[in-house]
């Protein structure tokens, strides 16, 4: 059985989110309003799938709501430019240090972050 793999991806989301959502803003107190709004995250599945699923809401079997709420509202779409340079890992640990250190990495260019 060959082993999973997990990817790093991108999603634009509209500028609404930083007047909107305050969390969010507090998230991002570097944010100039330049460059755009943008949600890390990182999944098992393709980044498209992993993005239909925040659009849709995805309950998994366990009965978790597994979407996120800001990219539900207001995601547009993949960034396949800011992730499709990193390379799949094989361990979920690996995947979400490389989550936080590509959000990190945005952050510091001037971008509005949000990941978990």
């Amino acid at each position: 059985m060959p082993k999973s793999q997990y990817r790093v991806y991108v999603i634009e989301l509209s500028k609404r989110v930083f007047s909107e959502n305050t969390r969010f803003r507090n998230a991002n107190p570097q944010f100039n309003g330049a460059l755009q709004c943008l949600y890390v995250g990182m999944t098992s599945k393709s980044p498209k799938e992993r993005f239909e699923q925040h659009k849709k809401g995805y309950i998994n079997k366990k009965g978790h709501n597994l979407s996120s709420n800001i990219v539900k509202k207001y995601g547009l779409y993949l960034r396949g430019s800011l992730f499709n340079h990193i390379s799949p890992v094989t361990t979920r640990t690996e995947a979400l240090k490389l989550e936080e250190q590509l959000a990190l990495e945005l952050r510091r260019k001037g971008y509005a972050v949000w990941f978990n």
